[in-house]
């Protein structure tokens, strides 16, 4: 079967992709340098808060000077770039998920608190539910869009083992020993790792036969539209994780009362994630693929996307399984504790 390709789209994407190429690389330097000038920010009256809140014109020709900068940079460094930017937006994911699977945590603490409250509890019930039954359904409609014969095997493959993990969510979230046990949060992770397989598999190729998109050859409204709302939702993304320090904080350190002069978060962490999520930025354009070259508006399409979607969601609840069986592992059993000696019973 011969598919016919428009030598104009294939020009105009190989130029959006090395624009964003560029625009990423432009990105990350700009943000790094904020990050190496305010990491280590501490309070309110130092240099580097007024650095990181107001000069809004010196940044904006710091910014436009590293763009410019940019486009000399000769394309075999482009390319090694290219290379690197697939690690940082490995890394940008994988901060992404904890700082997602605080928030459900925070969220399952606040309508299930400890005290049960009837009204606090019967929201959360009926919370849990609608997630659940949001799960159920997403499902439902994954398998009938995506694996309505048997000859979608990886399809299947990919929705089967997420009804295994959502079963195993909802056990583990339920079992007594569990210190923050509840249906709320497993529900809530439930609909985010159904949403995580439907991306995955909605963005495989769209010349598989598995793929329910409608392929006319010209690009539509939808599509547009679908590119434009991935790009919002790359920046929402990265800005909720960087103001999101707090969960990544060392355990020892949680506890530890803020005092009034306090930065309200790092500055530092906030432009580490930016400067990452730019580097993911580039990976989307380009589907994770250097030698990939996608459609006209066209974003995380490809092979390589689905799978580092797939391990992306198989990544999400491993995490949140281990935050549910962590604590379990860790605390000590009581038969290991050392028993007296009888010089120390006599005592």
């Amino acid at each position: 079967m011969s598919v016919v390709v428009d030598q104009k789209e294939v020009i105009v994407s190989t130029r959006l992709e090395y624009f964003a190429f560029y625009v990423s690389l432009t990105m990350k330097i700009f943000y790094f340098i904020m990050f190496l000038s305010t990491w280590n920010t501490m309070k309110l009256h130092e240099a580097q808060n007024s650095w990181h809140s107001d000069n809004w014109i010196f940044k904006f020709f710091l910014l436009v000077l590293v763009m410019v900068a940019s486009f000399f940079i000769p394309p075999l460094y482009i390319q090694i770039y290219g290379e690197i930017a697939r690690v940082g937006a490995g890394i940008f994911l994988g901060l992404q998920l904890i700082s997602v699977i605080e928030f459900i945590t925070w969220w399952n603490n606040y309508w299930m608190p400890h005290d049960q409250s009837k009204q606090s509890c019967s929201f959360g019930l009926v919370m849990s539910i609608v997630f659940y039954i949001g799960s159920l359904c997403g499902i439902a409609v994954i398998y009938y869009f995506y694996a309505a014969s048997t000859a979608c095997g990886l399809n299947i493959f990919f929705i089967s083992w997420t009804v295994v993990l959502l079963i195993v969510m909802m056990v583990m979230s339920l079992h007594s020993k569990v210190k923050n046990r509840g249906l709320l949060s497993s529900g809530i992770m439930a609909s985010y790792i159904v949403f995580l397989c439907w991306s995955a598999i909605r963005s495989e190729p769209s010349h598989t036969k598995c793929n329910a998109h409608t392929q006319n050859g010209h690009t539509d409204w939808t599509t547009v539209l679908s590119f434009l709302i991935a790009i919002g939702a790359i920046v929402m993304a990265t800005f909720s994780t960087g103001i999101d320090s707090e969960s990544f904080r060392f355990e020892f350190r949680k506890d530890e009362a803020k005092e009034e002069d306090d930065i309200p978060y790092s500055y530092g962490f906030f432009h580490l994630v930016f400067s990452l999520g730019a580097m993911y930025f580039a990976m989307l354009f380009i589907s994770w693929n250097l030698s990939h070259s996608p459609q006209k508006w066209s974003i995380d399409v490809g092979w390589t996307s689905t799978w580092v979607k797939i391990v992306n969601e198989w990544f999400a609840a491993a995490i949140y399984l281990w935050k549910l069986i962590g604590p379990i592992v860790r605390q000590p059993r009581v038969h290991e504790q050392p028993q007296p000696t009888a010089a120390e019973v006599d005592r």
